[in-house]
């Protein structure tokens, strides 16, 4: 009987690959908030948590009734454990899923809706907690400690970038000072076209005692079932990797006897239990996978592999091995990069876009400035991570003066920056030379007006595939609508100001607990075209009765408010929504001599202007590329005008933006091709 060989992890992830959550942020701020509230109520006080699934099944429960989980799990206890362990290990939360100092802060600053920032990296209040949580974050990897941000801090900061295939194969076997040392090598020879990540995964499993011993038991024993079960290693049992025997022994009658079994070894892929590994295995082996090339082409369909042209049954067998080790850690290390990105995103210091992983301008500056002493500490553990501590509590070299790291960041950018505005305003400037670049490469005026189609159809899931699934859909599109709203006015003014909006390193939205400021508040200074004035930008997707009874009301409170606010101001406001119900247009043309006072009842003002807009018509002034000089005047005409609600909206709205106009003018006569 072949005696198991145990597997051993060699690998980080942050985080459980079974608690993967759209809305990330959000998320985990809800979730503190219903355990404070799990555990306020009488029955659950003096409770523990561990070993307690029935009161884990509780939690569930609890969870599902406040509609943060759907349906009904086949196991809630263990469904509850895999929503909290996220939490617990980045220190949010200790074992008895009680809330930690550092989780409460967090929770206080959710609560206060105050997410601005008040820190030296200039990054959100948040995300400046979450970024001393992930330096303290520790993994187990096979005995051995190690901090996963803390070593990502250090290699990107050696190699300025990591491609999407270097953080996912090779970053997270840096789980030693040696290993690290050696990626980072190899990681610029892979550069230099020296090797290939495929190599350097093997080499780091190869160096690992179970792996040496493992193959040399595979090499010298008979090749039963058993002993590839033994020999595969599986992290789970050793019988899920019973498809492999078959799956050599296929590939010793195709490589001895030219037996042409290539269907059946096609059929024998099929069979692995991981899909990822399976079609691994397809895409190494085949040239084609259609059914009648591999009959009619039989062995020539089997691509030009080291295995199919092994000398002997060794190296036949070590060719086997590799292949079968390599496909699963691949599997393995996919499997944790989406849990990584989402955790060293929160940070809002990472910047994941076109296929590269690297810093934001500040955060790289402190990174190079603290980087060589990162491994002073990157493999130890701490017991600090429930707490909420200062980054020289965390380590001292972590605090550094702030005149220098202004100093350091205007050298990188070589521009003079001798305080904290400057330093700013180098920050604000380079966040909109990226904003512009991301929308110039994502969102040009064909993919604005498709995600309006889809808002208007709730086509949920493409929108997120296009954007982002890190925001709800309310949230996306206002965060659209601002961009849109951005390329009408011809890219001026400070649109990631107006938006009001929480945004990641990567300027994408995020949504937190309890939502936050609903208004694209726009500022316009005087032009040839218009006077200097505010646009409040509103945005809804309810419909029906239920825009009636959730948008006549704030969006007339919220222009109302501010014109009170700002007495010397001309502001209006645009509402704008997939479907307009014909008593939301009539309620807003009310509003033209409504008299609107404040909560004293003693100041007021007379008349609101409220243009409602459809984004049936907004496609159309995208479509023309129908600027906001054009649109301004547009607005301000069908304001005064006096037809009744329905009319009004069809003469003065649709009409005008449906006219085959030119771009930058309301009275040309283009086609939507031309304009296009």
């Amino acid at each position: 009987m072949a005696k198991n060989i145990g597997f051993k992890s060699y690998c980080w992830a942050v985080g459980t690959t079974s608690y993967r959550t759209d809305d990330f942020n959000m998320n985990i701020e809800w979730q503190l908030s219903l355990l404070k509230e799990f555990w306020g109520i009488s029955e659950n006080k003096n409770k523990s948590w561990r070993g307690n699934n029935a009161l884990q099944a509780d939690y569930y429960a609890f969870l599902k009734e406040k509609g943060f989980v759907t349906g009904d799990a086949n196991r809630p206890d263990k469904d509850a454990r895999e929503k909290t362990s996220g939490l617990r290990d980045i220190g949010l939360l200790d074992d008895d899923r009680n809330i930690t100092e550092a989780g409460e802060a967090l929770l206080k600053i959710s609560q206060s809706k105050d997410f601005s920032s008040d820190n030296l990296l200039e990054i959100p209040k948040d995300s400046y907690l979450y970024f001393k949580q992930l330096l303290k974050t520790t993994n187990d990897v096979d005995g051995k400690s190690v901090r996963p941000f803390v070593v990502f801090l250090f290699v990107i900061a050696k190699l300025e970038y990591l491609t999407y295939e270097e953080f996912t194969y090779l970053l997270p076997l840096c789980v030693d000072y040696e290993t690290t040392e050696k990626i980072i090598q190899y990681i610029i020879m892979l550069r230099n076209g020296e090797l290939n990540y495929e190599d350097i995964i093997l080499s780091v499993l190869m160096e690992m005692d179970n792996y040496k011993l493992a193959l040399q038991r595979f090499q010298e024993e008979i090749v039963t079932e058993e002993l590839v079960c033994s020999v595969g290693m599986n992290r789970k049992s050793a019988k899920y990797d019973k498809p492999y025997y078959k799956l050599y022994c296929l590939l010793k009658k195709i490589v001895d006897d030219q037996e042409n079994v290539v269907v059946e070894f096609y059929n024998a892929t099929k069979k692995l239990t991981n899909s990822k590994v399976g079609g691994a295995w397809r895409k190494y082996f085949f040239s084609s996978t259609a059914r009648n090339v591999m009959k009619r082409e039989g062995l020539s369909v089997l691509n030009d592999v080291p295995i199919l042209k092994a000398k002997d049954e060794n190296e036949f067998k070590k060719e086997f091995f590799k292949i079968m080790h390599l496909f699963k850690a691949k599997a393995t290390l996919s499997d944790y990069f989406d849990l990584n990105r989402r955790y060293f995103k929160i940070t809002d210091i990472v910047i994941f876009e076109d296929n590269k992983v690297r810093l934001d301008v500040l955060p790289k500056s402190y990174v190079e400035m603290v980087s060589d002493n990162f491994l002073l500490f990157a493999f130890m553990q701490t017991d600090l991570l429930q707490k909420n501590v200062s980054l020289g509590e965390i380590h001292p070299v972590l605090e550094i003066d702030a005149k220098k790291l202004y100093q350091r960041l205007g050298v990188s950018l070589g521009k003079e920056i001798a305080d904290k505005e400057s330093a700013k305003k180098v920050i604000r400037d380079e966040r909109y030379v990226r904003f512009n670049k991301l929308i110039d490469e994502h969102f040009d005026r064909n993919t604005l007006i498709t995600l309006l189609k889809h808002f208007e159809e709730r086509n949920d899931d493409e929108i997120r595939s296009i954007v982002t699934d890190n925001a709800d859909i309310p949230t996306i599109f206002e965060y659209i609508l601002g961009i849109i709203w951005y390329i009408i006015s011809e890219r001026k003014g400070n649109v990631l100001e107006f938006m009001n909006l929480s945004l990641e390193a990567d300027l994408l939205p995020k949504t937190h607990a309890g939502g936050g400021e609903a208004d694209i508040v726009w500022k316009y200074e005087k032009s040839n075209s218009y006077p200097e004035h505010t646009l409040l930008l509103e945005a809804t997707l309810a419909d029906g009765s239920n825009q009636r009874r959730m948008e006549m009301e704030p969006v007339s409170r919220h222009l109302g408010d501010y014109c009170l606010n700002h007495p010397l101001e001309e502001a209006y406001c645009v509402f704008i929504t997939t479907y307009l119900h014909i008593n939301v247009i009539s309620d807003f043309r009310t509003r033209k001599s409504a008299i609107y006072y404040d909560k004293a009842g003693e100041d007021y003002i007379t008349g609101m202007k409220i243009l409602p807009l459809q984004t049936s018509e907004l496609k159309t002034l995208l479509r023309f590329d129908v600027k906001y000089p054009q649109i301004y005047k547009m607005l301000d005409k069908a304001y005064y005008s006096d037809e009744a609600p329905k009319e009004w909206y069809e003469n003065n709205i649709v009409r005008e933006t449906s006219t085959r106009e030119s771009p930058h003018s309301l009275h040309g006569h283009s086609t939507p091709e031309e304009a296009e």
